[in-house]
């Protein structure tokens, strides 16, 4: 295996990470006008992923910068082609982190519910255009012989991509229900494994749909084992969730997601980009990556800060791995 291939295969490891930590992530942010029904109940959706979500950030600047310096055509080719969807999710990121932060400066109601609103929104934003965005790398967009983007942003808005994000947006939030039954106690637990419940079907409808359309247009025998993986997982995660099995029904949402993202990468290699005007002008793992050496150096540099990031990261979910609930939470100020 070439060291090109080998960076595809890191930069799809990245992704999933990504998707797997900053999904249930997003999820519970979606959550906080879903399920909870005052401040005090969203308090305790946000202090569930309070000391952990600029740690899953981690993995999407890894991803980006990986990218960045192991295919720079396709950085460039997808920054710039994808350049108003990945603006939007960039500054609801920004907000985001802001909204977590400023939320409880001050104790005004009309300021924290608009930390609040600001919160939801910019959790279920980027949860849907990620899907749109991975629907158009897998779909194919217009790339011409430069290795330049010339199709405009309603090309990406196709019913594949779009209901790409439905998907993620979907299965995010689904993984985030799950997350907070198994982060809660009480009644918000309780309420969490019903609301997942009813996700989980409506999740099942729509990525079945999405995977069968992905494995008949662009799928082979790989990719075929991924999708049956994801979609059995789903349904363990749908069973583990009505008995009650919190760890496992998060476990089997989480390989769902995992065996969802390795499919979309295994329909994707050799190409990063296709090119739906000329298949000859399609972004590949050989024209779009960097020279030897500098693939070298940076499987140097991953191979010894890889290990350290998944260290801090580990211990710190195993230090806020108690549950919480809203006897928890002290009153507002």
């Amino acid at each position: 295996m070439e060291l090109h291939d080998v960076w595809f295969v890191l930069i799809a490891v990245l992704w999933i990470g990504y998707f797997f930590l900053e999904g249930f992530d997003f999820g519970v942010g979606v959550l906080t006008k879903l399920l909870a029904r005052d401040r005090r109940e969203r308090r305790v959706l946000i202090n569930t992923i309070g000391p952990v979500w600029d740690g899953n950030e981690v993995w999407l600047l890894s991803a980006g910068g990986a990218t960045f310096a192991a295919f720079p055509d396709w950085y460039a080719t997808l920054f710039s082609g994808f350049y108003l969807p990945l603006l939007i999710i960039l500054v609801c990121l920004i907000v985001r982190g802001v909204s977590f932060e400023y939320r409880h400066k001050r104790p005004e109601d009309r300021w924290q519910t608009n930390w609040e609103n600001a919160i939801f929104w910019t959790s279920l934003i980027p949860a849907f255009l990620w899907g749109v965005a991975f629907g158009n790398i897998v779909r194919g967009v217009k790339i011409d012989a430069e290795m330049e983007y010339v199709g405009n942003f309603f090309d990406l808005l196709n019913p594949y991509s779009l209901l790409g994000g439905l998907v993620t947006l979907s299965l995010f939030t689904f993984h985030g229900t799950v997350f907070v039954a198994l982060k809660t106690v009480g009644d918000i637990r309780t309420r969490a494994r019903a609301l997942a419940q009813k996700l989980g079907l409506a999740t099942a409808v729509l990525a079945l749909g999405f995977l069968i359309w992905t494995q008949l247009n662009h799928g082979d025998g790989t990719s075929l084992v991924a999708m049956v993986i994801a979609v059995v997982a789903l349904v363990a995660a749908i069973a583990a969730n009505q008995r009650g099995r919190e760890g496992w029904s998060f476990a089997f949402s989480g390989v769902t997601i995992i065996a969802a993202v390795a499919m979309l990468f295994l329909t994707l290699f050799p190409n990063v980009m296709p090119s739906t005007l000329n298949d000859a002008w399609s972004l590949t793992v050989t024209n779009a990556s960097s020279t030897p050496y500098t693939l070298k150096i940076m499987t140097w540099c991953a191979g010894i800060a890889t290990p350290v990031v998944l260290l801090y990261q580990g211990w710190t979910y195993w230090v806020f791995r108690k549950r919480i609930g809203t006897q928890h939470i002290a009153d507002a100020h």
